[in-house]
């Protein structure tokens, strides 16, 4: 210790049993008002506690000027918030006397308009008690009302004449937050003396404690606000990220947007159930936001997906259709083919040994094999387009034709070329679609780098389950679906639902420039065969369709023409 600082006091380190005998040498007035002052400091500690725990806005401003009530006594008050730094919003409003309640939790709403700060000429509202103390921050402490000078009580006194109430001392103070900015105005009105419930004037000690209660408040209202501006902040980057990913392609639409849709459908369905195997499940509202933000999120993968795989309309396109290189080779053989026809065209007609009849027959007989020749290879490219789209089984028949086409020759300058590389006939092989395997691998693969991505995000506690959630809607029931191979067992009933969600929305999407979206009843017959295929998990496709989900969900999402009766056996 330095010598500049003094001893700790020996009184400081009084045991509890030698501060209660001091006490009692204390005189009975500063007794009462050492025990008075503990009281008030523990009320505002339990009240600070009670504020930083409270998650509803609406129920935490209510406790704040309830609390101011009954720190100061009072018969009524007003609680105004800043809105754009020009008003100040009525909030909540109560006067116990008239029994008078609106804002807050009473599901009234107030109707007057916001008190201006500034006038219409821009100068400060200085006038208006809670405008004054809005603009200054000082607290304001009035008597009574009606005796007030500078400020303009005409209203409250047109309020006292219609109710027959008589408003008198006012004790109006601000909410200033950390960083000493006025984001409210606590208003108490007419102070009661606790014995014979006179009006009084707010004394200087209920002004400090009231002052004190409204720095906690400022601070628990600002961190409410904190926390629910960086929770839009969060879910308006989710969702963002969720619109890029389905402007990026036409051939996912408004997927991302209408999945969280359906999953938010069944989890309510799942949490409202009063019998069956859900009857014990019930969701808590971080339950709930959880499964909303990774049902938004499912498909956040997509953004590495090239766009030439999502968007691969044709088997021989990448980043253009190819069959257009392949249409140009069949017009260089046809080009030759009429070059070889017109010259031997004009040996024939200059061939002094032919007759003139065996001539107009070599000549016909040039002409119907040249016709034949094209019109073979115009069916040859005809067959590739219609191959190409990718609409029917390809059967090995058809692909030996592929080899047979792809074995004519054409010449690019001067060099002879086969009319298919292996890579086009790999791709116009395909079986069913448009996708290779290793395509399709990597269109698959957008579930693992969701999970990859969202597995690197440092969640608080209530969003822990995300990537499991956002990562499990490709798994089935029985092992089979993908990236993990997961059994029932092993995914939560949060995913499963997902699953469910994910499939009906593509299977009924209207926006898919390659698919027109099916009809309600192809949808739930297609679900029913993957229930009885243990693909999705059949008790919640059951809920699914008892309490009527797919006909709520195309009441809005689906048009009118896919919209058809269900019938299910």
């Amino acid at each position: 210790m330095s010598q500049n600082q003094s001893k700790t006091p020996s009184s400081l380190h009084l045991t509890p049993a030698e501060l209660r005998k001091l006490l009692t040498t204390v005189p009975a007035d500063i007794k009462d008002y050492i025990c008075d002052l503990e009281d008030q400091v523990s009320n505002l500690t339990d009240i600070g506690l009670a504020l930083s725990r409270e998650k509803d806005m609406n129920k935490l401003l209510e406790m704040i000027l309830l609390e101011a009530k009954r720190i100061a006594n009072a018969d009524g008050g007003t609680l105004y918030m800043m809105t754009d730094g020009q008003r100040l919003r009525f909030e909540i409003m109560m006067t116990d006397s008239l029994d008078f309640h609106m804002g807050g939790t009473s599901g009234k709403e107030i109707p007057f308009y916001p008190v201006k700060l500034y006038l219409e000429d821009g100068k400060p509202n200085m006038h208006m008690n809670a405008a004054y103390v809005g603009l200054t921050g000082e607290t304001v402490n009035l008597p009574d009302a009606y005796e007030a000078e500078g400020f303009d009580f005409s209203g409250t006194k047109a309020f006292d004449e219609k109710t027959g109430y008589r408003s008198q001392s006012f004790l109006t103070v601000p909410l200033k937050n950390h960083e000493d900015e006025i984001i409210g105005v606590l208003q108490l009105l007419n102070a009661q003396d606790p014995v014979t419930s006179e009006t009084i004037e707010f004394s200087a000690k209920v002004q400090n404690l009231v002052e004190a209660l409204s720095s906690q408040a400022a601070v628990a209202i600002t961190n409410k606000k904190l926390i629910k501006d960086l929770e839009v902040l969060f879910e308006s980057f989710i969702k963002l990220i969720a619109s890029a990913i389905d402007a990026k392609s036409p051939y996912t639409g408004g997927h991302c947007e209408r999945v969280p849709v359906i999953t938010m459908m069944l989890a309510e369905a799942v949490h409202s159930a009063t019998e069956g195997p859900f009857k014990e499940i019930r969701f808590s509202e971080q339950e709930l936001y959880e499964l909303r933000i990774a049902a938004w999120l499912h498909d956040c993968g997509k953004v590495t997906t090239p766009e030439y795989v999502v968007d691969k309309t044709t088997k021989l396109e990448t980043i253009y259709d190819r069959i257009d290189n392949v249409a140009l080779r069949f017009e260089i053989i046809k080009r030759d083919e009429e070059l070889k026809f017109l010259r031997k065209k004009v040996r024939l007609e200059n061939d002094d040994n032919l007759s003139e009849t065996r001539r107009r027959e070599a000549l016909k007989d040039l002409r119907k094999k040249h016709k034949k020749k094209l019109a073979r290879l115009d069916d040859d490219l005809e067959f590739l387009r219609t191959t190409n789209v990718g609409g029917e089984f390809m059967s090995d028949d058809k692909k030996e034709m592929v080899n047979k086409i792809a074995r004519y020759r054409w010449k690019e300058n001067g060099v002879v070329k086969p009319m298919l590389d292996e890579n086009e006939v790999y791709n116009l092989h395909i079986g069913r679609g448009t996708l290779t395997a290793e395509e399709r691998k990597i269109i698959n693969d957008h579930i693992v780098m969701t999970i990859e991505m969202l597995e690197k995000l440092p969640y608080p506690k209530h969003l822990q389950n995300v990537p499991e959630f956002a990562g499990g809607h490709h798994e089935k029931l029985d092992g089979t679906g993908y990236p993990k191979g997961l059994f029932r067992d092993e995914m939560s009933l949060q995913a499963r639902m997902m699953a469910i969600a994910d499939i009906f929305e593509a299977l009924t999407a209207r926006d898919r420039p390659y698919k027109k979206g099916k009809t309600l009843s192809q949808a739930m017959r297609i679900l029913g065969f993957m229930r009885n295929d243990s693909h999705i998990d059949p008790e919640l496709f059951d809920i699914f369709i008892s309490e009527k989900i797919y006909e709520k969900y195309a009441r809005d999402y689906l048009d009118p023409s896919q919209v058809d009766e269900v019938v299910f056996q």
